[in-house]
């Protein structure tokens, strides 16, 4: 038995963060039912690259749901909703602040129809304060909070990291929400509003970032790969490549110079504060060293040492490692249209089930399943 098979989840998302959200229930279980408009959701058209005519990026965060074509704009479309909504566990939705309401679907209507719903809102600036009718995008988050001016290298341009850092962790931070929503649920019989920001999800991210800053009343600045606290902690280029090295302590100095054969008698570099304010006198001290061998050579001989390293894939080289096959990290799943598709599973494991998986279901055609549900809501 998944661990949400009793939980059933009217999902009125699209794009990335809330899809992300939903899915983590839908793989573990859970009932999840995704309202789309006639149109569908904008990324079943957001590519290239499809797959006979399927957007791998719509396809990539919504396996394991079903979809419902509704026109919420119509009489018809509302109230089939609200039968939805009657008979749901949970309800996740990402429009902008205000338009739940401007549907009829407010928080308090909600509450009316079923007095123990749990409503997880996603938005780019929450649902008070100031910018709260602002529409909030993942790289505008980026930007506002504050990962964008510590990202690249000094005196370059702003640059956003390769992955939608805001809209996936406003997601996660959804999922932990309801999970905690679910939990007091057990003892507090009321409906619960959950109000998630794209933008706070980046602040929750700072750490220690935040906590220089205060400490120092400095605004941190880009570093390339290097850590603002640790040295060396970052990437070197070998003979042939890249790799990152992370010497997180001073015990582990001691074994990276053993195995270098070099600066273990260097007193300039004993303690990791000197390590940090001499960094522009030992990287290019490190990078003529690790110049001498190729990024292979330098993995094997670290490890043996027990120092933190580790090649810099590219996502071909990512999924051809077969400790991702071992992890079962990657499965595929039997696309009506599609075919036979590629999926990154969820991470999170449970070592003691005897079998240890998610569902297979494939991302759902738009409109699928709306025949089947409605009838359903009938009945229920």
């Amino acid at each position: 038995m998944y661990a949400f098979s009793n939980i059933r989840i009217v999902d009125l998302t699209r794009i990335l963060s809330g899809p992300f959200c939903t899915m983590y229930f839908a793989d573990l279980g859970a009932e999840v039912i995704k309202i789309e408009p006639p149109n569908g959701d904008d990324t079943r058209t957001w590519g290239p690259p499809f797959i006979q005519g399927e957007s791998a990026y719509f396809m990539s965060v919504n396996r394991n749901k079903k979809s419902v074509v509704l026109d919420l704009k119509s009489e018809v479309g509302k109230q089939r909703l609200i039968e939805l909504v009657k008979n749901a566990d949970i309800i996740v939705e990402n429009f902008r602040p205000g338009t739940l309401e401007k549907l009829g679907f407010g928080f308090e209507n909600l509450k009316k129809w079923n007095p123990t719903i749990i409503l997880a809102s996603i938005s780019g600036f929450g649902q008070t304060g100031r910018y709260r009718d602002e529409p909030g995008y993942d790289v505008i988050a980026q930007g506002m909070g504050g990962l964008m001016a510590v990202t690249g290298y000094p005196d370059g341009e702003p640059v956003k990291p390769g992955f939608s850092l805001a809209d996936i962790s406003a997601g996660m931070w959804a999922i932990i929400g309801i999970l905690t929503a679910l939990e007091k649920r057990r003892y507090i019989s009321e409906a619960q509003w959950i109000d998630v920001s794209l933008l706070e999800s980046m602040m929750a991210f700072q750490t220690y970032a935040a906590g220089n800053f205060f400490a120092s009343g400095y605004d941190p600045k880009p570093m390339g790969n290097a850590h603002p606290n640790i040295c060396p902690y970052q990437a070197f280029s070998a003979s042939d490549g890249y790799f990152n090295l992370a010497v997180g302590n001073d015990k582990l100095w001691e074994k990276f110079c053993l195995a270098i054969g070099a600066l273990g008698n260097d007193e300039r570099f004993k303690t990791n504060p000197d390590r940090v304010t001499r960094r522009d006198i030992l990287i290019p001290l490190l990078q003529e060293i690790f110049k001498t061998k190729t990024v292979s050579e330098w993995i094997q001989i670290l490890r043996q040492h027990g120092i933190p390293c580790g090649p810099i894939y590219k996502l071909s080289d990512l999924y051809a490692d077969n400790y991702v096959i071992e992890r079962n990290m990657l499965f595929t799943v039997n696309h009506p249209v599609a075919g036979e598709i590629k999926q990154v599973a969820t991470p999170v494991k449970f070592l003691n089930e005897t079998e240890n998986k998610i569902k297979d279901n494939p991302p759902p055609l738009l409109g699928e399943h709306t025949e089947t549900i409605l009838q359903a809501i009938q009945i229920m």
